[in-house]
């Protein structure tokens, strides 16, 4: 066993004997859905990217100025309570 598989070891026994696992089958499939939590959360980044990359190339844009202006418009018109 490699020094990082011992440590990754060695926290699942204490989350065992905290009570808050009952087994290592829980502790990896609570781990598996974090990751799959993780990868769709990526994807949907991506997506998001790939939809802002195709919008520049189609020049569907706004000058940054004209975004900035707009914002500060808006906010100075907002109300703080």
């Amino acid at each position: 066993m490699t020094h990082a598989l011992g440590e990754l070891e060695e926290a699942v026994e204490r989350l065992i004997a905290s009570g808050r696992y009952a087994s290592k089958d829980e502790i990896l499939r609570e781990g598996v859905r974090l990751l799959e939590e993780r990868e769709r959360k990526l994807e949907g980044l991506d997506a998001a990217i790939e939809r802002g990359l195709a919008d520049t190339e189609a020049g569907r844009v706004s000058p940054a100025s004209d975004v900035f202006d707009r914002l500060e418009r808006k906010y100075r018109t907002t109300s703080v309570v």
